[in-house]
């Protein structure tokens, strides 16, 4: 994407019985939207039509890309991935559904790679129905990193409320074991890096948790902040970084010292991931960070219990797509800058 296009965001629908694909047209419906970007939901024609007629929002047109054809810069584009045999379960869960979800993320990556789309925003997949040969991954992070160059970086984002974790999806019972100083300088750096490049914040302040609770009561309920946060995070702050901790997790978020930051790193998933959610679930958005692709989600599943059924939000998908396009701007607005 260069300073004055309109960048092209691909959509993969996620799962097609949950509701990715109802969060999608509910997000697109406001046309404003086409002011900005020019989205491509990779899915079917078929199955999207299903859902129109079904959640009543036949006024959200789409344009149905064909082979070779150019997309349609102010409309609805969609790739079709899969045959039209295939039969929609609204609410469960399904093995030719996820077969059909990883379709849908294996074209818009071929798009991507091809220069055909800017950024990839990822519909909710369901972990369980997903997996094969082909998809072998806790998560969509996890398949990012392994199609692309880069340590992918799970970063939570809502808002000034940006949450990085150190380990992803792993084991509680792994963290500590997989804690260490060079991994954690490496982490830091990443965070830094993708404030400035991705939200164009020149000198960002990161905040660090501590694994232990009570960050580690000084060594009397575990040693990890001793012998290994803290001295990374001392030798960043040598480096000229603006990096501080390592704090409780329960009294920074309960004290709302949160906000006093650019960013947050957590040890580990539920650490980072409950605070992010509970202030902010329904809106936040999954940014996978540290990747030649600009990669968002939503900030929630498949929520099969009320697929079909017009009660979903598209708030979360509104945030993720709007994202992808904010940090493509800020990413050419600095590749400018570097050349100038």
């Amino acid at each position: 994407m260069t300073k004055k296009s309109k960048a092209i965001i691909g959509i993969t629908v996620g799962d097609p019985n949950g509701i990715g694909p109802e969060v999608i047209l509910k997000a697109l419906s406001d046309q404003r939207i086409l002011n900005h970007l020019t989205p491509i939901i990779f899915g079917s024609s078929t199955m999207l039509g299903y859902y129109r007629k079904l959640l009543k929002l036949d006024e959200v047109s789409v344009f149905n890309l064909k082979d070779g054809q150019e997309p349609h810069l102010k409309r609805i584009n969609i790739v079709d991935c899969w045959s039209d045999d295939f039969e929609v379960k609204v609410g469960q869960p399904d093995n030719e559904a996820g077969k059909n979800a990883f379709l849908a993320l294996e074209k818009a990556n071929e798009w991507f790679k091809a220069g055909k789309i800017d950024a990839i925003v990822t519909g909710p997949i369901n972990k369980a129905t997903i997996q094969s040969d082909s998809f072998d991954f806790p998560g969509h992070t996890e398949y990012f990193g392994n199609r692309y160059d880069g340590e992918p970086l799970m970063f939570m984002i809502a808002g000034d409320l940006r949450i990085a974790v150190y380990t992803g999806h792993v084991s509680l019972k792994e963290v500590s074991g997989l804690l260490h100083r060079d991994k954690l300088h490496q982490r830091i750096n990443m965070i830094i890096n993708s404030l400035k490049k991705d939200f164009g914040i020149s000198k960002p302040k990161l905040a660090v948790l501590g694994l232990n609770p009570h960050a580690g009561e000084d060594g009397l309920l575990g040693l990890e902040e001793k012998d290994i946060i803290l001295p990374v995070i001392e030798e960043a702050k040598n480096n000229g970084d603006l990096v501080f901790g390592p704090y409780p997790a329960d009294g920074f978020f309960g004290s709302s010292a949160y906000k006093k930051y650019d960013a947050i790193l957590a040890m580990y998933h539920d650490q980072g991931l409950i605070p992010f959610k509970s202030l902010s679930f329904g809106s936040g958005v999954n940014f996978t960070a540290n990747l030649d692709v600009v990669r968002t989600s939503p900030d929630h599943g498949t929520a099969f219990d009320i697929a079909g059924k017009g009660r979903s939000s598209e708030t979360s998908m509104r945030a993720a797509i709007y994202l992808a396009h904010d940090i493509l701007k800020n990413r050419a607005e600095e590749e400018v800058e570097i050349e100038d």
